[in-house]
């Protein structure tokens, strides 16, 4: 199981990134695990200074953009 993670503070394009995260993640038939962080000393701690942000299992793959389920795909595959 992966872990994706989408750090942002609830602004629109966060909520986009989430489920454009999700779809992607469905389409690839991936067993995954969807966490949102919120705090921004969470958000921090990961060395993110601009949102929205992808992590996955820990590791930032994508800072400050809203990519579509297509694009996503490769940073979950």
């Amino acid at each position: 199981m992966i872990k994706i993670q989408i750090l942002g503070t609830g602004c629109t394009k966060c909520q986009k990134l989430l489920e454009s995260a999700q779809q992607a993640a469905d389409e690839l038939g991936l067993d995954y695990q969807l966490e949102k962080i919120s705090d921004i000393k969470d958000i921090a701690s990961f060395g993110v200074m601009m949102t929205p942000a992808l992590a996955v299992d820990g590791e930032v793959k994508l800072v400050g953009k809203v990519p579509g389920p297509e694009e996503l795909k490769k940073y979950l595959a």
